[in-house]
């Protein structure tokens, strides 16, 4: 099954694999997902979409182990302040629900920040652009692809 996520991916020729599995209803995804394929939680990346005080919507991807830092966010993005964007302003902005949103393909291009603990690993595991589905590739690729900045943002 082809999504945005996985369209951008393809257009760039970038090797990957994709992972269906049982996404929960009402939360937990990312913890679904870890436990469900038995991957290192420090490896696997959620999305969550923000706002900088400048108005700028962003993309932030932590890894499921972790908390987003919205000071560390606002300093990457060269603001001040950052906050969550609500769940429906999300959607909007990337075509995805909530619990399925990827930091690859959005409907409308933000930029993406992806904090620095998920470049460690060989590999980095990633929303395919819906629940239940997940991309695996190599953390240079994600930086490419989505014209990400990494940096500290998780806590």
């Amino acid at each position: 099954m082809q999504t945005p996520a996985t369209v951008a991916l393809d257009a760039a020729g970038v090797d990957y694999r994709t992972t269906e599995y049982e996404a929960p209803e009402g939360g937990g995804y990312g913890d679904a997902l870890v436990t469900s394929l038995g991957l290192d939680p420090d490896a696997v990346g959620k999305t969550l979409v923000a706002v900088l005080d400048d108005g700028r919507h962003v993309l932030a991807v932590v890894p499921v182990s972790a908390s987003l830092d919205l000071k560390a966010l606002a300093r990457l993005g060269g603001a001040k302040r950052a906050a969550m964007a609500e769940p429906a302003e999300a959607e909007r902005l990337t075509g995805s629900v909530v619990g399925g949103i990827s930091p690859l393909g959005s409907r409308r291009p933000l930029p993406v920040f992806v904090d620095e603990l998920l470049t460690v690993s060989d590999e980095v595991h990633v929303s395919g652009g819906r629940r239940g589905l997940e991309i695996t590739l190599a953390p240079d690729d994600l930086l490419r692809v989505a014209g990400a900045t990494a940096g500290p943002i998780a806590t």
